[in-house]
């Protein structure tokens, strides 16, 4: 039962989180529309498959040679990142069950890793929560950061704080008790 309540906890305190984090102030810039919007679309309708695309890029397979003459000759132009659908849906329901349920698998994971500990507190549950949302945030949103100079500290405020407050909640009821 401890295992079930703190993990039912820990996801409504990540998805009320990312719902925050994704409808408020944090995310907004990562979503901004464009009064050029309508013109672009039009233009990329019927010219792209669905799928994600970064432009530009050499076709073909290039030589090591005609690669760095295409690095040289892009150098200082512009370049964009393309994620297109041809069919625009609202799924809102669907999608938030399927981040809920996400959440309940990573919180209940991390119950288990906290689990295997020798011992257990406050401040250990804490450290390793932010450990595991360092690690997160590193090794997906920050390294696309790197590569594709996207934004990077919203990533960075959900994984601390996100994770910050399930490391708080489940050191406290896990540890409840306790002597």
């Amino acid at each position: 039962m401890k295992t079930l309540i703190g993990t039912l906890v820990g996801a409504l305190i990540l998805f009320f989180w990312q719902f925050f984090s994704w409808s408020g102030p944090v995310h907004k810039s990562e979503m901004m529309p464009t009064d050029a919007q309508d013109e672009i679309l039009r233009f990329l309708d019927g010219k792209l498959d669905e799928g994600s695309y970064f432009l530009p890029q050499p076709l073909g397979e290039p030589s090591s040679d005609e690669m760095k003459e295409f690095q040289a000759e892009m150098t200082g132009k512009p370049w964009a990142l393309i994620s297109y659908r041809n069919d625009y849906q609202v799924n809102m329901g669907l999608n938030m069950l399927r981040g809920f349920v996400i959440n309940l698998v990573s919180v209940w994971l991390i119950i288990w890793i906290l689990g295997r500990f020798r011992e257990n507190d406050l401040v250990t549950s804490l450290v390793t929560c932010l450990s595991v949302g360092t690690i997160a945030f590193l090794t997906i949103p920050y390294l696309n950061h790197v590569w594709f100079e996207g934004g990077a500290m919203g990533y960075l405020l959900d994984a601390g704080v996100s994770w910050g407050l399930v490391g708080i909640w489940l050191g406290w009821w896990l540890n409840r008790g306790k002597s």
